[in-house]
């Protein structure tokens, strides 16, 4: 079990996809992310394994939630500055988390 302080340590927020790149040195199919967080967090850059679920022109504008304070991580050639949350089913498909009605960028998720 974790705490509630532990919690409140993870940092969600909504953000809207504005660019979809394909990934091509990734180990895994994936695409890379531009993700506009609003002006207080601002854009930023993750790579998604979403391929077989999600086609680049369906994600653009689309709203997802990511944790925006973990450390940048390098990913072959890319460098990923959130991570994008999803479930994960038993053939490892990952389905985004997302808002169900459009909300501000950059709103916190608790």
């Amino acid at each position: 079990m974790i705490s509630w302080n532990d919690f409140e340590k993870v940092e969600m927020r909504v953000g809207t996809i504005i660019e979809v790149n394909d990934f091509p040195k990734a180990n895994k199919p994936a695409y890379q992310l531009a993700i506009d967080f609003g002006t207080e967090i601002g854009l930023r850059k993750s790579s998604a394994q979403i391929t077989k679920q999600y086609s680049k022109e369906e994600l653009v504008g689309k709203q997802i939630i990511a944790v925006v304070n973990f450390p940048k991580k390098q990913i072959a050639d890319f460098m990923s500055e959130c991570l994008v949350l999803g479930s994960v089913g038993n053939d490892n498909d990952i389905v985004l988390l997302s808002s169900d009605k459009p909300v501000e960028n950059g709103l916190r998720v608790g």
